[in-house]
């Protein structure tokens, strides 16, 4: 799906990104952001990749039992084995 939305430019030269945006990208106060400008004058905006340790326990919901890396390896297996389907 494609999202498209509007944003207006401060006079400090910020926006707010679009709540839609925002979550379809899995974006939080404090990340950063590529923004890349291509030749045909398009602007791209990517998050910032991080590492493991910085996004730790971010995908945790309340209630949900922690798992060991071996049952994220099963997981994470059987996701493929359906997404392969």
């Amino acid at each position: 799906m494609i999202a498209m939305t509007t944003a207006t430019l401060t006079s400090k030269g910020q926006i707010t990104i679009p709540k839609e945006i925002r979550e379809q990208l899995l974006l939080h106060a404090g990340d950063k952001l590529d923004f890349s400008l291509t030749e045909a004058g398009d602007v791209l905006l990517r998050p910032v990749t991080r590492r493991v340790d910085e996004v730790f326990g971010r995908l945790r919901k309340p209630g949900q039992p922690a798992l060991t890396p071996a049952e994220m390896d099963v997981a994470i297996h059987q996701q493929m084995k359906k997404s392969a389907t």
